[in-house]
């Protein structure tokens, strides 16, 4: 029998039983579009790290204290280690701001908002970390020896607490402490796991006084004076901050470059989308099960119609044919709805997350789909091509 008349019976068979095959076809399309999407989100929040972090500049140094080996002597990092960094033992270090953090929760009027990242530290803060304001002023070293109450909101913090009006001179509560703001720091956008733009800075001296303590620093960031220069500012700091802290072993403090941040970051985002996707593939098997229970339904109910073509001369090849095509068609059209839905799905933000599509994971899911209908019909597709015309008609 040619392969077109093969192929007419096979779409006969299906279009037999729309509902039956509409539920498989369901279920290969929640698989592809599934795969599709889940690694286009992946893709799309490795992106927008990598974004994130560039955006703060490739010449910056993040200093965290961290916990030396036991019976080793932990010392904090404190202002006096970020004013030791700059000088003349460190000529490639640009600035070095001292860094608390806090958390806070901040009201204007009814309207309270957590911000995400409430910041004490010096005015070198904002040229050392690419932050320009958009409206009003930063705060000043003036402000920061005379610990006034002031701070510089980041662009989701003005629109959370400030809808519609103009923030500059407004008095908020932070953790009910009266702060005015001075400034609106200019949109630098989300990364899908961090809002750049919920923050709010402060002078690090308020911070101390009002939020924190004078404990130990939660990070000092220091800018060299060039991407090239890094290297060598890291060395320095390294040598300056050794000394300070009397380090004869492991430090007590851990320091990260932009490059090496990015590497994490990057890291991780793919770990996240290598298990989005195998949670994606999961459906695509599950789809795969379902045309192998349908199709051996199908076979069931249908063995009558293969005694009788087997008893008028069809070959075996002929019934595998059908039975094989059956199930591609099923899965190749589950696999082109899936892809159609997947490539719609990624034009919409996801939590937070601008999906980036994959062209290669679009033919991987689409291949993958239809190699599912010939792995998965073809035990199904076998047994009916195995029947015996006479057993065959005689079931019931």
């Amino acid at each position: 029998m040619r392969i077109f008349e093969i192929a007419a019976f096979a779409v006969r068979g299906l279009t037999a039983n729309k509902m039956r095959s509409g539920l498989t076809t369901l279920g290969i399309l929640i698989g592809v579009a599934s795969v599709i999407l889940l690694i286009a989100v992946g893709n799309g929040a490795s992106s927008a790290v990598q974004q994130s972090i560039a955006g703060l500049g490739t010449n910056i140094l993040t200093i965290s204290p961290q916990r030396a080996q036991p019976g080793s002597t932990t010392k904090p990092l404190t202002t006096a280690d970020a004013a030791a960094l700059v000088g003349q033992d460190s000529p490639d270090v640009r600035y070095a701001s001292p860094v608390v953090s806090a958390q806070a929760t901040a009201g204007y009027g009814d309207t309270t908002h957590d911000i995400g990242q409430f910041i004490g530290s010096d005015p070198r803060y904002f040229d050392t970390t690419n932050s320009a304001v958009a409206q009003g002023n930063l705060f000043s070293d003036n402000d920061v020896q005379q610990a006034r109450k002031v701070v510089v909101i980041g662009a989701t913090v003005a629109t959370q607490l400030f809808p519609g009006l103009d923030p500059i001179g407004k008095s908020m509560l932070v953790n009910n402490i009266p702060f005015t703001v001075v400034g609106v720091l200019a949109a630098k956008g989300s990364s899908g796991l961090q809002d750049a733009d919920d923050l709010a800075v402060a002078p690090l001296t308020t911070t101390q006084n009002a939020l924190t303590g004078y404990g130990s620093l939660t990070q000092i960031v220091v800018q060299a004076r060039s991407a090239d220069a890094l290297p060598n500012a890291q060395a320095q700091v390294t040598t300056i901050l050794n000394g300070r802290h009397k380090i004869t072993g492991t430090a007590d403090y851990r320091i990260l470059s932009q490059d090496q941040l990015l590497t994490a970051r990057t890291a991780t985002t793919e770990t996240f989308t290598v298990l989005l996707a195998s949670v994606a593939a999961i459906s695509l098997l599950v789809g795969g099960i379902g045309i192998t229970n349908i199709m051996l339904v199908t076979v069931t109910e249908r063995i009558r119609e293969i005694g009788i073509r087997k008893a008028v001369g069809a070959p075996r090849s002929s019934i595998l044919g059908q039975f094989l095509i059956e199930a591609t068609l099923l899965s190749l059209f589950g696999g082109a709805l899936g892809v159609a839905a997947g490539v719609i799905g990624s034009r919409f933000t996801i939590a937070g997350i601008q999906p980036v599509l994959v062209p290669s994971s679009v033919l991987l899911a689409f291949a993958v789909s239809a190699l599912i209908g010939l792995f998965f019909g073809s035990y199904p597709a076998s047994r009916a091509a195995k029947l015996r015309p006479i057993e065959a008609l005689r079931h019931e």
